[in-house]
């Protein structure tokens, strides 16, 4: 086979095709939860925590000076950014629960299949059908 072949052959099975999707709507995803903890979770810790916007917290290491900016550690972003890793991280922990318990109810439904006869009871078929000719 080809390398464009075997790339058509992987790029079509329906697992990647899946994964494609799925990372488009966590992206998609990733989006709104930003939003939300941006615009309506951090507001409200702000005015608790006494009026503090989170994006604004930084420790300052050099000053700036002429041109050069100044050189921050924003840990406000990253404190946003936690909070965001938290809130996507439930939501698949959630998804992952909901579709583990729809396949072991699949899985339940589905009749256990019939034991294997025995050597005595193969024996004893072989004899009722070679009495029966």
């Amino acid at each position: 086979m080809s390398f464009i072949q075997d790339f058509k052959a992987f790029a079509l099975k329906g697992n990647v095709v899946d994964m494609a999707v799925g990372v488009i709507i966590g992206g998609a995803f990733g989006k709104i939860v930003t939003s939300v903890v941006n615009n309506i979770i951090m507001p409200p810790i702000g005015v608790l925590t006494g009026g503090v916007d989170f994006t604004d917290l930084k420790l300052v290491i050099k000053e700036a000076e002429g041109e050069a900016e100044a050189v921050t550690l924003n840990y406000g972003a990253f404190i946003q950014d936690v909070v965001d890793f938290l809130i996507i991280a439930f939501c698949i922990f959630l998804i992952v629960k909901g579709i583990s318990a729809l396949s072991r109810k699949k899985e339940e439904n589905v009749p256990a299949p019939a034991p294997e006869p025995s050597a005595e009871e193969k024996l004893l078929t072989e004899i009722r059908d070679l009495l029966k000719k």
